[in-house]
């Protein structure tokens, strides 16, 4: 029997009810090699506001991550942009490139496309990934990055030398794409320092069936590709003003990683440890995440330019 009634489809549409009444429009570029992208744009790109994309991590779509930024980021004069990356929400690639390097390529060319040639980032998680990347292939068109729990600075030894709480890449794998209602519950619980209890499965399962059952395998690869062969001595160095956010109980890349990726920047990053917030800090405390990406973004340009 078909289902009456799915929170999860209800409380997306509340999503894209908020993008879509934040004055964003729902776009999808086709590249015409087999890779499409699909963003929440501006209705109108303003020339004389900056531009900032907002790159999402794994989990739901881009809407469901961003959804509270979106208003302190209009209120400062920003042209906003949020996509979907590859396999995630309407963006796919019959391609079979999964690196964070080929993610940040499509997405410089979605943004080329829409005539967006100058722009700051923010990701979050697997997104820092990518807007690292970003930053080191694409200098000139990149200003600042915002990097929020993001272990770009990771190394395929550390799954071995017991860094993080998972033991191999399989078992990352089927918690950070979930397919049963307990692994939800255990990304949860290494997600969120308070996360929800008593959740029955039937939504857990509602979640699942509505937000993680596409391209399981390629999401899967996702995560695969980021380990391989890495090492931080191979990390480029990315020479943009950075801000680098954490939060203090992160599970799912711990803390460590971000005092990694602050000495590997050598002076040229900012760090910020939320506290007593784990990986999901943007959900857990999107305030305290707002007044940041704000002090760094907006506050710092007006002192500059009142400087100059």
């Amino acid at each position: 029997m078909a289902k009456c009634f799915s929170f999860t489809m209800f409380r997306d549409k509340a999503y894209r009810h908020t993008f879509t009444s934040a004055d964003l429009k729902s776009s999808t570029t086709d590249f015409g090699d087999g890779t499409t992208m699909h963003c929440w744009i501006p209705q109108t790109h303003c020339q004389s506001m900056p531009s900032i994309l907002l790159i999402h991590g794994f989990g739901a779509n881009a809407t469901w991550q961003w959804s509270e930024q979106l208003r302190p980021l209009l209120q400062a004069n920003y042209n906003v942009y949020v996509p979907d990356l590859l396999f995630f929400g309407d963006s796919y690639t019959t391609r079979p490139e999964r690196s964070e390097s080929f993610q940040a390529q499509c997405v410089m060319r979605l943004m080329e496309s829409l005539g967006v040639r100058r722009m700051s980032l923010v990701g979050v998680s697997y997104g820092g990934f990518v807007s690292y990347s970003m930053a080191a292939q694409f200098p000139s068109a990149i200003e600042k990055v915002v990097l929020c729990c993001a272990g770009v600075c990771l190394e395929e030894k550390d799954l071995g030398e017991g860094l993080f709480v998972v033991k191999d890449l399989d078992e990352a794998a089927s918690i950070l794409v979930p397919q049963t209602p307990d692994r939800l519950r255990q990304l949860m619980r290494l997600s969120f320092v308070k996360p929800a209890r008593g959740i029955p499965s039937c939504f857990l399962s509602d979640f699942i069936d509505v937000m993680c059952t596409d391209f399981v395998k390629e999401k899967k690869e996702l995560i695969q590709a980021i380990l391989k062969e890495r090492s931080c001595s191979n990390l480029p160095k990315i020479h943009q003003p950075t801000l680098i956010i954490w939060g203090e109980k992160d599970q799912i890349f711990p803390v460590e990683l971000a005092y990694r990726l602050h000495r590997h920047l050598e002076g040229n990053s900012e760090l910020v440890i939320i506290k007593n917030t784990g990986h999901a800090f943007n959900l857990e405390k999107p305030k305290e995440f707002s007044k940041h990406l704000k002090a760094f973004l907006v506050d710092s340009q007006v002192r500059n330019s009142k400087m100059d």
